[in-house]
C-alpha cells in the first residue's frame, strides 16, 4: 500500500469563505467530478451532509473517504473545555468516518473571511497571549489523540494570528507534541515563508498537508494594494499545484526525507466561473501523482 492518498477539498468547486462562488454547483457534480480526476479523499465542505450516515454512504457512492473536516476553533476567547465540549459533533463524524487528523484554524479573531478587511489588520498576539494560547491548544490536542486517536493538525492561514514562518516556528514551539501541523504550501508562501523550511523543521509533527499553488505577481499585487484575503481570491492567486509559483519538486524531496506519510490534500480556493473545477482537479491529480512518484512517495 501507497504511503500517501489523493484527496481534494471542495474549495475548487465552491467556496466555504465566498458562498457565492460556486454556489450553483450541486454536491453531486464536486463529488463524482472530483473521483472522475482520480482522487479518493475529499475534506468537509459547507454543502457536506453533517451526519455521519447520511455523509459516509453519499461519498462511498462516489468511491470516496473523508480525509478530514476543517473545524473553526475559538480558543482565543473560550476556554480549553469549552473548545472541547464545542467540536464534539466534528469528532464524532471524523471517528465516524476513520479520520486520522482534524483540521484546526482559529477564528475568532480572524480577518480572511472580510472581503474588506485588508491583510494588514491581522491579529498579531504577543508572547504572553502565544503562550495562553498554546497551554489551551496543547491541552485541547492531547485530548484529542488520547481519548480519540486524532491528530490535532494546526492550519496556519493568512489573515489569522499563526500566518508566517516566525508565527508557525512560535506556536510549534510552546506547544506539546500532541499538536500536528497542517502545513499549506500556499498559505506559508503567501504568508512569506517557504515550505520546504516548515518540512525540514516541523516535518516530524506535520498531521496533515494542504496542497495549493500561488502566483507570486498576484500575491505581490494584492500585497502593495493592501487588499483583503477574499480579494486576493477573486483576483486568482492560487490555483492547483503545478500551474503556479511554488517549487514542488522541492516540497516532495522534503517530503520523502521526512518519510511523509498520510493524505496529499489539494486544497485551491479558485472562482469555478474562471477555473474550470473539473479540467484544474484533472491538472491537480497529474501533477501531485507525478511529483509523489517521481520522489517515491
Amino acid at each position: 500500500m501507497s504511503n500517501v492518498q489523493y484527496g481534494i477539498s471542495p474549495l475548487t468547486w465552491t467556496n466555504d469563505d465566498m458562498p457565492e462562488l460556486g454556489g450553483e454547483i450541486p454536491l453531486e457534480t464536486c463529488l463524482s467530478e472530483m473521483a472522475e480526476a482520480g482522487f479518493t479523499g475529499t475534506e468537509l465542505g459547507t454543502k457536506y451532509p453533517r451526519e455521519p450516515e447520511v455523509l459516509i454512504p453519499l461519498l462511498e457512492k462516489h468511491g470516496l473517504v473523508l480525509a478530514s473536516g476543517w473545524y473553526s476553533g475559538n480558543l482565543m476567547t473560550l476556554t480549553a473545555d469549552e473548545e472541547i465540549a464545542a467540536m464534539q459533533e466534528h469528532i464524532k463524524l471524523l471517528k465516524a468516518a476513520g479520520c486520522k487528523a482534524m483540521v484546526f484554524g482559529e477564528v475568532s479573531n480572524t480577518v480572511h473571511g472580510d472581503i474588506n478587511t485588508p491583510l494588514s489588520q491581522r491579529v498579531i498576539l504577543t508572547m504572553d497571549e502565544w503562550k495562553t494560547y498554546c497551554e489551551k491548544l496543547t491541552t485541547v490536542s492531547e485530548y484529542l489523540l488520547n481519548e480519540h486517536d486524532i491528530k490535532l493538525s494546526f492550519h496556519h492561514h493568512v489573515g489569522t494570528i499563526c500566518e508566517t514562518e516566525d508565527d508557525i516556528n512560535i506556536m510549534m514551539e510552546l506547544t506539546g507534541d500532541a499538536v500536528h501541523l497542517t502545513l499549506d504550501t500556499g498559505h506559508i508562501t503567501y504568508g512569506g515563508g517557504n515550505p520546504v523550511t516548515m518540512i525540514k523543521r516541523w516535518g516530524h509533527r506535520i498531521g496533515h498537508m494542504h496542497f495549493k499553488d500561488l502566483r507570486l505577481e498576484v500575491m505581490k499585487a494584492a500585497r502593495d494594494a493592501d487588499k483583503s484575503f477574499l480579494n486576493a481570491v477573486l483576483d486568482g492567486v492560487f490555483t492547483v499545484p503545478g500551474t503556479g509559483d511554488v517549487d514542488y519538486d522541492d516540497v516532495f524531496a522534503a517530503l520523502k526525507e521526512r518519510d511523509y506519510k498520510g493524505w496529499l490534500l489539494v486544497e485551491a480556493e479558485q472562482d469555478p466561473a474562471k477555473a474550470h473545477p473539473l479540467t484544474f482537479a484533472k491538472t491537480a491529480f497529474e501533477n501531485i501523482n507525478g511529483y509523489a512518484n517521481k520522489y517515491g512517495l
